[in-house]
């Protein structure tokens, strides 16, 4: 076997030289091999012919991809600690850095890959990373450690550490920008405006003051949550508005109850009047053979504004919890409960088919449906951001503008329900909160005599949709984080306190609706259901654990007593054992003989 030569010959190897034969190893998915006695290094699987001898004239020769025809595999004197390998063209996605733009290596030597080893211009070092080693030596154990921790950190940063961080200059919360024009409107308004002489109207003037004041604050100030997109300033405003929504929740718990919903006649005047009762369950015929006319039109009064409404919901609401299973159980207990609660509330008596087929499996199965579908594809799609203003094309500049309203990057939530008891009653209290929402949907509208299109009820739902995400993933995140002192999210915090909250306005506001008793069979399929779930709990998580435990127990005593036996049988007898003891046979003939001639 032929001598080997250096990959930089005799040529003195600048941070340039260095980054490019690091690059060429790695990028071809071969390890790098080092001969220390003698100051030479060549990535494994290629002999020096195929590099051939540098020379201040082709300092940024180009390397091949791999071993030439015919060659032979050199011995490895002396190989480094394996290290995860580069692909040859990296692609630009969530897992793999973006290139030499995104590296801390120097620009000048980013510039020489892109010369030597890539023509595309999508080179990079391995990981983004330049490595700086020496010639007469190979990689020690610590660096080889440190450059996977430094990759490690650099995936968090670029590629999103499934907590959805900006990238670098993406999320600016301009807080001099808005501070002055803030200051600029209120001093318009003391300056410039006569204040009227209506005290209603500078009451109410002053309240919206005041919270778009206290908005303008918390956009810039507040702590950013789990989501980026399509702006974190975005997330931070719906944070703030749920602050103000809980405290005037407050508010009006503290009224009473004639006040409280009198006070609603400050935002709305319509508001503060009784709610005309309403027949919704009606004729449940599907088909009606006395309208001769149009024998479905119990079908088509039920294809009202509500159905694209539920699709909707529940297309978002599986956006929210990506998970099937949870979907179709929220969605079937629900239904469970407007036929145990009709009795206090009109509007959940419904026909059994509006039940179970316009509402579980076409609009609320068809939402669920979609999704899935769109979680597949948000999982399956590839995270690769670039600038608008990097981008040549206007077609690639709207399609990117489009793709800002994308997640940054995406986790899958795996609830895994039956893996442990923590993980279990975390699911069922986020079952619970969910129907409790809803519930509140309904029960709200009825004790403060809201009907069921005002335009508050709408901003109900549209405030829930933008912070029920984000409560999800701070759950989410908060159930997998293995931190000894760790605290639940702001805004899952915000919308377990809201959600109570309701319930309590409810239960002042109309105490006598919420305690008429059940009917009994519904009691009964009720009190069954508790003691299947709890009878399962207790089963899951405690006998068969214990009865697993017993098992396991028992079947190591056997293989232990099993493993000393086969040990006994093995040893071979000692000479103690070959010769009698005392009493032993032996002696008890003689014994014997010695009696019988005594006699």
């Amino acid at each position: 076997m032929g001598s080997y030569h250096s990959i930089s010959g005799s040529q003195p190897r600048t941070a340039d030289t260095k980054l490019r034969e690091r690059c060429s190893c790695l990028s071809g998915g071969r390890d790098y091999v080092w001969e220390p006695t003698k100051g030479r290094k060549f990535c494994a699987g290629e002999t020096p012919e195929a590099y051939g001898r540098q020379s201040p004239s082709n300092q940024t020769a180009s390397f091949p991809a791999g071993p030439a025809p015919g060659t032979q595999r050199p011995t490895r004197l002396r190989r480094a600690l394996p290290v995860p390998q580069c692909p040859a063209v990296p692609p630009l996605s969530a897992e793999t850095p973006r290139g030499c733009a995104a590296t801390p290596a120097p620009r000048a030597a980013c510039q020489s890959v892109r010369a030597g080893r890539h023509a595309e211009g999508r080179a990079q070092s391995c990981w983004g990373f330049a490595v700086r080693v020496s010639a007469t030596r190979g990689p020690p154990q610590h660096r080889v450690r440190s450059l996977r921790r430094r990759h490690q950190h650099f995936l968090l940063v670029r590629a999103g550490d499934g907590r959805g961080r900006p990238a670098p200059g993406e999320g600016r919360a301009h807080t001099l920008t808005v501070l002055f024009i803030l200051t600029c409107a209120l001093g318009y308004v003391t300056l410039l405006e006569e204040t009227p002489q209506d005290t209603a109207y500078n009451t109410k003037r002053g309240i919206v003051a005041s919270i778009l004041v206290f908005l303008c604050f918390g956009v810039t100030q507040a702590k950013d949550g789990p989501f980026s997109r399509p702006h974190p300033a975005y997330w931070r405003f719906w944070l703030c508005v749920s602050v103000v929504y809980e405290l005037f929740l407050i508010f009006i718990l503290f009224q009473t109850v004639h006040d409280g919903r009198q006070f609603l006649k400050y935002v709305d005047a319509r508001l503060g009047t009784p709610l005309p009762e309403r027949d919704y369950g009606g004729n449940c015929l599907i088909y009606d053979p006395d309208n001769k006319t149009d024998p479905f039109h119990n079908i088509w009064d039920k294809l009202d504004g509500f159905v694209p409404a539920h699709f909707i919901g529940w297309y978002l609401k599986t956006l929210m919890i990506r998970d099937w299973w949870m979907c179709m159980i929220i969605s079937v207990m629900f239904e469970f409960l407007e036929y145990s609660l009709e009795h206090q509330l009109p509007n959940f008596s419904e026909c059994w088919w509006d039940h179970w087929l316009m509402d579980v499996l076409v609009c609320n199965g068809l939402g669920i449906y979609c999704g899935m579908k769109t979680l597949e594809w948000l999982s399956l799609k590839t995270y690769k951001w670039q600038g608008l203003w990097n981008i040549p094309t206007y077609k690639g500049k709207m399609k990117r503008i489009a793709f800002q309203f994308t997640p940054y990057s995406w986790v899958r939530f795996e609830w895994k329900p039956a893996s442990s008891l923590r993980r279990w009653l975390a699911v069922c209290g986020i079952i619970l909160v969910f129907l409790l929402a809803e519930l509140n949907t309904f029960y709200l509208k009825f004790v403060l005599w809201m009907p069921p299109e005002h335009y508050l009820v709408l901003l109900r739902l549209v405030f829930f949709v933008n912070v029920g995400g984000v409560a999800m993933r701070e759950i989410y995140d908060f159930m997998d984080d293995l931190k000894p002192h760790k605290k639940l999210g702001q805004q899952a915090w915000l919308v377990a306190a809201i959600t109570v909250t309701e319930l309590l306005i409810v239960v002042k506001y109309d105490p006598h609706t919420l305690t008429l008793s059940l009917p009994f069979y519904i009691s009964q399929c009720w009190t069954l259901g508790s003691v299947l779930v709890l009878t399962w709990t207790i089963w899951r998580f405690f006998l068969r654990d214990i009865t697993l435990r017993y098992k396991e127990t028992q079947r190591q005593k056997q293989q232990s007593d099993q493993g000393r036996a086969v040990r006994s049988r093995a040893e071979p007898p000692g000479l103690d054992d070959d010769l009698p003891g005392p009493g032993g046979p032996v002696e008890e003939d003689v014994t014997k003989e010695g009696a019988a001639a005594a006699s």
